[in-house]
């Protein structure tokens, strides 16, 4: 994790933010996010919407960011279903006929790529999977036994979860999963981490220096590790301090805050000495495996020293610090 002596507006042209757990969770909007996004734009920065939920056409989700307040546009969206859709056609030209298994955002995207949908028991080049509410198990059934028997499969995405208004449920990852344990065959996705959804936003916006902000670790900040861009971590969604303190290398953010607003914010840095990293007015350890933290400060300058130190005990251990006898400031 660097630091930032001016707010991230001054360094980055182009804000990739992903939309669930980011800009709103559910059906409501994450407090600030209107504002900061308004605020970020003010400074001649653009922003676009890039989401692995393939089932919500590019229209829907922006007509959705406007019914909570954050002005958006169909061409500031950017969803897996339109990478996987490009990336087909990339690979088997206009035209050609894909058996499709997902929701009206996949459909929708393959027509736009002057792709033929077809069913998952007609001939085609290609089977391609995305999330879908409304999708039939004889359907998965049917389009299992073709990859297994040697179609080529394109996946969307990856997310073994997806937030709903009843909670946590399984996302296309799990049906992906099934698929390719039934088959013994790994998709090509499109979606985040995989590199195609990123650089396909940052083409379309002409980007030289491209933030992604997100809240997961294995998509969001994976992602852009993977296209070399920095990243911003935000708590407002799935991650918590066990997740953070268990992140692999490719996993850690650039820059982590509570909110958006860290957009509009310098970054302190946090400086690490033997087993002690520090940051803001606090001090963080590892002692006997559990994480330790002192002192007092920002919210955010917390969580910077204790995944720092978490992070610089998990390298020279191979063990993750305890985080049971820790609370972070409210």
């Amino acid at each position: 994790m660097v630091g930032s002596e001016g707010p991230l507006s001054d360094v980055y042209d182009l804000a990739m933010l992903d939309l669930d757990g980011v800009v709103y969770v559910g059906p409501d909007v994450v407090p600030g996010a209107a504002e900061a996004i308004t605020a970020w734009r003010s400074r001649s920065r653009a922003v676009a919407f890039v989401t692995n939920n393939a089932s919500r056409t590019p229209d829907r989700v922006s007509d959705h960011l406007c019914e909570l307040g954050v002005a958006a546009s169909v061409d500031d969206v950017v969803t897996s279903a339109q990478a996987v859709a490009s990336l087909i056609r990339q690979r088997h030209g206009a035209g050609a006929a894909v058996a499709a298994l997902g929701g009206e955002g996949l459909y929708a995207a393959l027509a736009a790529e002057e792709l033929t949908v077809v069913g998952v028991g007609e001939e085609a080049v290609a089977v391609v999977t995305g999330y879908g509410p409304q999708v039939v198990w004889s359907d998965i059934m049917q389009a299992a036994v073709r990859i297994r028997d040697g179609l080529p499969w394109f996946a969307s995405n990856t997310d073994m979860t997806i937030p709903t208004a009843f909670g946590t449920a399984p996302g296309h990852g799990v049906l992906v999963e099934t698929i390719t344990r039934f088959s013994g065959v790994t998709p090509e996705v499109a979606g985040k981490p995989e590199p195609p959804l990123l650089e396909q936003t940052m083409r379309r916006r002409g980007s030289d220096a491209a933030l992604m902000v997100g809240d997961r670790l294995d998509t969001d900040i994976a992602g852009g590790a993977r296209v070399g861009v920095d990243t911003l971590l935000v708590l407002t969604g799935v991650t918590g301090l066990a997740e953070l303190v268990a992140a692999a290398a490719e996993e850690r953010p650039t820059y982590l805050s509570a909110d958006l607003g860290g957009l509009l914010v310098a970054h302190p840095p946090v400086v690490t000495e033997g087993a002690r990293s520090t940051c803001g007015g606090w001090s963080a350890t590892v002692v006997d495996g559990a994480l330790r933290v002192e002192g007092h400060g920002e919210r955010d300058d917390w969580w910077r020293a204790a995944s720092a130190a978490s992070w610089d005990h998990l390298d020279r251990t191979g063990h993750t610090a305890s985080v049971t006898e820790v609370e972070p400031p409210r």
